[in-house]
């Protein structure tokens, strides 16, 4: 919200104490505070009727500084709060000099004066980050009483910000007015599903505002030089993260408020759904898996959405008899077809559910001010909202969810989350307004972990809507209600990039839009972009996703692209490893890999899939597509086309193709297999290299599907040489060496020549070549 009146004033509606002169100075316990006065102090007279606003600076972990400014100390934090790591004391280094104190995490520095304005500096190894300027920020009151925190951080010439969760707004938001306030509001508005106080500085810093209620961002919106955010209260926390780079900064943010889970490779398979609001019985599902097995399209997770249950009882668990008359035999029956089962869920209970009564008369569900059962008729009638802060009902709700485990569901999509009442009253008193952001994190941890509980770690996951802070720990998210249009899946993809430069390391989106039914044109571009997503699901409201509905080639369209995700699984589970070991998002913004470039600063219709592959979706029914390479010489996995970087491209690609671009000195293992991600990476991989630069080496790795490492290999250039060393497990592999080359010799091996290059074959036994082109 905007607190100035232009720059020079303040509105007529706001009494603001800003943080003019800095009064005084303490260390104790590794923290810093300072105390500053609203206005200037020249004799002792001016300390009488003077407000103070505090500062402390303390750190949880290296490059990381948490301040908390406040104005009264003492006013009720009734939570909750985000999960982040805890203050050491031992972390930051404070000093004193006649110019005033230093306090230092890692290469994190934060000065602050002796006396006179309090301007507060933040730089990393030296670099000046950014000034957290006193003058504009502090305490403000709002129509006599509504009581804010405020900060004004500068930005520099050319600085762009990234993140602030799930947008579908620009990607820079430079600009750009952002509350942090979830809400149901589809991919097509400022609104967003996944609200994330925090935001990514190109100048290689972050800054997460830890308030889980609503925090207002005017982002060089309303003072042009500067982020300012505030929170409603008494008392504002926020952390300064830094960082050699973005990635580096999306590390340490990840260690503050947690790394993603490492979903199991089953779940980058195709999903297909049942779709919303369609007619289906046994005997439709039956019909799409006949159709998509008959096709050889490979499906690894069927999804049941919400109609598997009788209308107007969402949420009671239990199967519709009427459609679906006895499910277990029929979830056993998918398995033997090699199927994963999902099932859709919600947090809310309609009054016709029989756990209706059973929450209420036991206290499980969330009630208004007066102690009776908060209800309303949108989306259920008289529905009523489970009580997550009390624990007794999270193991109630947790039983009921158990009981469909033991039929042989193997994961959830946690839909919703975001339509959460403030007039209310929690178990453990949280401040309800708080609650409104907060609630999607204990629904889906409390799913989550039941489910990691019966399957194990590492072959749990949640197909989640909304988040906050944290919510990264229990993947996967997907985009939610993105419309069959163009736009929409160009909107999608912006969401996408800005969730992940807020932390998150895995997303989908609804192949196809999920409003209305897209042309043939739309869902087969669409499908390319789907499938070179993190997960990939065919989802729809009133229509059938099924590709012959569409036409005869989008069923070769979706094979061949689901073939081609399959055979990239031993890079794909590779980069979730790192995804999952760093908190380095998997489908990540050009500016992320290239932040030096400025053409990187502003793309969204093109995204990085790993650290070596480059994807840009086609937007146009024409088929033509534009894109940007950075310096270097690029690969196009699918067809070997060679081109150098440093330009813009514009190409007409067919349904089959799109810019799947390989970066150079890259080495990239590809499986086997092409009708399932789950099968064993390491046995009979081959590792393809792209444009390895003399006097250079690379190595890449293949796991296991806990993460751990079966393979690896090392490719080192001297001249026409590449010496090729495999170490690990005793596997047949082979080395293909990308780009129009000739090998003129190889220590062993057979070679075979292609139009995509030359592969050398190796038995088990041979763990080095030396191949000569």
């Amino acid at each position: 919200m905007k607190f100035r009146d232009g720059y020079w004033g303040i509105q007529k509606n706001v009494k603001m104490i800003n943080k003019v002169e800095l009064q005084d100075s303490k260390a104790q316990d590794g923290c810093l505070t300072s105390f500053v006065s609203g206005k200037r102090i020249v004799n002792r007279g001016d300390t009488l009727n003077a407000p103070l606003n505090t500062l402390e600076l303390t750190s949880p972990l290296e490059n990381v500084i948490h301040v908390r400014s406040y104005h009264f100390k003492g006013t009720l934090d009734k939570g909750p709060h985000f999960d982040l790591v805890a203050d050491k004391p031992d972390l930051l280094k404070i000093s004193q000099s006649e110019e005033g104190w230093e306090a230092t995490s890692g290469k994190l520095c934060v000065g602050v004066g002796k006396k006179g304005p309090c301007t507060i500096s933040f730089s990393y190894a030296g670099r000046e980050l950014t000034t957290s300027i006193g003058s504009l920020g502090g305490h403000a009151t709002v129509d006599g009483n509504q009581a804010y925190q405020c900060e004004y951080l500068s930005l520099s010439v050319g600085e762009t910000i990234y993140g602030l969760g799930e947008r579908f707004t620009p990607l820079v938001k430079n600009g750009q007015v952002v509350d942090i306030w979830n809400e149901d509001g589809g991919t097509s508005s400022e609104q967003a599903y996944k609200n994330i106080p925090f935001y990514l500085s190109s100048k290689g810093y972050g800054v997460l505002v830890s308030d889980p209620g609503k925090v207002s961002f005017e982002v060089a919106s309303e003072v042009v030089t500067a982020v300012q955010f505030s929170v409603s209260g008494e008392c504002l926390d926020y952390y300064i993260i830094g960082g050699e780079t973005l990635k580096h900064v999306l590390i340490s943010y990840s260690l503050l408020s947690g790394k993603p889970a490492l979903p199991p490779p089953w779940s980058f398979g195709l999903w297909l759904s049942t779709s919303f609001t369609t007619d289906y019985d046994e005997t439709t599902v039956n019909g799409f898996l006949d159709g998509m097995a008959e096709r050889n399209i490979p499906l690894q997770v069927f999804h049941f959405d919400c109609f598997w249950m009788k209308e107007f009882q969402w949420v009671d668990f239990t199967w519709d008899e009427r459609q679906f008359p006895d499910p277990v035999a029929m979830i056993q029956r998918m398995h033997e077809k090699g199927l994963h089962v999902c099932v859709w869920i919600n947090p809310y209970i309609s009054q016709k559910s029989f756990l209706f009564d059973e929450g209420m008369a036991s206290g499980y569900l969330v009630k208004k001010q007066d102690g009776s059962v908060w209800q309303w008729d949108r989306w259920q009638a008289g529905m009523g909202l489970v009580d997550f802060t009390n624990q007794k009902a999270v193991a109630w709700f947790q039983s009921k969810l158990q009981k469909l485990l033991d039929m042989g569901v193997d994961t959830f999509k946690t839909d919703f989350g975001e339509r959460i009442p403030t007039d209310v009253m929690y178990h453990d008193q949280s401040d309800p307004v708080k609650m409104h952001n907060f609630y999607t994190y204990l629904y889906n941890k409390a799913v989550f972990e039941l489910v990691e509980k019966n399957r194990g770690v590492h072959e749990a996951l949640v197909f989640a809507r909304s988040a906050t802070v944290g919510g990264q720990k229990f993947p996967v998210h997907w985009g939610g209600d993105c419309s069959a249009t163009y736009e929409s899946m160009a909107e999608s993809l912006r969401g996408g990039l800005s969730l992940s430069l807020s932390g998150f390391g895995f997303w989908s989106h609804d192949i196809g839009g999920f409003e209305k039914t897209a042309m043939p044109d739309l869902f087969k571009r669409w499908v390319a972009f789907g499938l070179l997503s993190s997960h990939s699901r065919l989802h729809g409201s009133e229509s059938y996703r099924v590709p012959w509905n569409y036409d005869d080639q989008a069923s070769e369209v979706l094979r061949y692209f689901v073939e081609l995700k399959c055979s990239l699984m031993p890079y794909l589970f590779g980069q979730a490893c790192k995804t999952h070991s760093t908190g380095i998002p998997m489908m990540r913004a050009m500016v992320l890999e290239y932040p030096e470039d400025p053409c990187c600063t502003y793309l969204d219709r093109q995204y990085f899939l790993g650290d070596s592959l480059m994807v840009a979706p086609v937007f146009k029914s024409d088929g033509v597509v534009s894109y940007y390479l950075p310096q270097g010489l690029w690969t196009n996995f699918l067809n070997g086309k060679q081109m150098e970087g440093g330009r813009w491209y514009d190409e007409c690609h067919d349904y089959f193709s799109l810019p799947l671009m390989v970066r150079p000195n890259s080495l990239i293992p590809v499986g086997r297999e092409k009708g399932r991600t789950d099968y064993d990476f390491a046995d009979g991989v081959c590792f393809h290299l792209f444009e390895l630069e003399d006097g250079h080496n690379v190595s890449v790795t293949v796991p296991d599907h806990d993460g751990n490492d079966r393979v690896a290999c090392t490719v080192s250039r001297s001249g026409s040489a590449y010496e090729v060393k495999r170490t690990g497990e005793n596997i047949p592999w082979s080395f293909c060496l990308r780009g129009t080359v000739k090998i003129v010799s190889n220590s062993a091996g057979m070679v075979s020549e292609s139009d995509l290059g030359c592969t050398v074959t190796l038995d088990s036994g041979i763990e080095e070549v030396l191949v000569r082109i």
